[in-house]
């Protein structure tokens, strides 16, 4: 089921700041860690839509860590102290030089968006050529996206295989797929002191039924070109034709 498909920021920033937002932000980000802590050092970071909640734990290695947010959604200032790292944008022409990103965090983004192919040719435009993206996507599957008491159940839920037409028809090579809080998306103290064990028996045993998928792609730099089958064509016989009048002989 398609809910509202914009998000508001406030109600963002008020999700991350509860209990059940903290626990989601701590099992997604242990994920995104896992893949990046050890190569973002010295690199350019973007996150779109609203990845401020994860993009603290890059802020220090990154050369510079950027957070654009969707004109729908809204924009906050980030971080709390210092200059703003925010800006409000339109996510399918981004004020960025081309194959100027290193990393890409995308959250609270192609769900809500509008045209989310366009996004991700965006995205792919201002990343760099080496360059990762990291989508974090409802699941289809998942109760997260069923219910719109979370970020997570507004807009559209993907499920893999939508993931993976999107990203090829833009030029994308997913290379880590993975799947994350199995825990139900209720605020009850017990669940949520029991949301490690829901994550580590899932994972062990790599279950389907995650809330969100995480999709890790690089950019091809080269459309690719399947195999053409050869056309046997079947050659017209032509007439002979006449010598035009008042040539020359010979």
């Amino acid at each position: 089921m398609i809910r509202a498909m914009t998000l508001d920021v406030v109600n963002l920033r008020d999700f991350y700041d509860s209990p059940l937002g903290d626990v989601a932000r701590r099992i997604v980000g242990r994920v995104l860690r896992a893949r990046w802590e050890r190569q973002i050092k010295g690199l350019r970071v973007l996150g779109l839509g609203y990845a401020t909640p994860y993009l603290v734990d890059y802020a220090i290695e990154a050369e510079r860590v950027l957070a654009f947010m969707p004109a729908a959604q809204g924009v906050m200032h980030w971080p709390i102290n210092g200059k703003s790292d925010t800006a409000l944008v339109d996510a399918t022409m981004m004020p960025l030089p081309d194959s100027s990103i290193d990393r890409i965090l995308i959250i609270h983004a192609l769900e809500t968006s509008e045209h989310p192919h366009d996004l991700l040719d965006e995205i792919w435009r201002i990343l760099a050529p080496g360059g990762r993206v990291l989508i974090v996507a409802p699941s289809r599957t998942g109760l997260w996206a069923r219910l719109d008491t979370t970020p997570f159940g507004n807009g559209r839920p993907y499920s893999r295989g939508q993931l993976q037409d999107l990203l090829q028809e833009a030029l994308f090579l997913p290379i880590y797929w993975g799947e994350a809080l199995y825990v139900p998306p209720f605020a009850r103290p017990s669940l949520l002191r029991s949301a490690p064990a829901f994550e580590r028996i899932a994972g062990r045993f790599s279950l389907p039924g995650g809330g969100v998928h995480l999709v890790e792609a690089t950019k091809q730099l080269y459309r690719p070109v399947g195999p053409r089958r050869a056309v046997r064509r079947v050659a017209i016989e032509m007439a002979p034709a006449l010598e035009p009048v008042g040539a020359w002989p010979g």
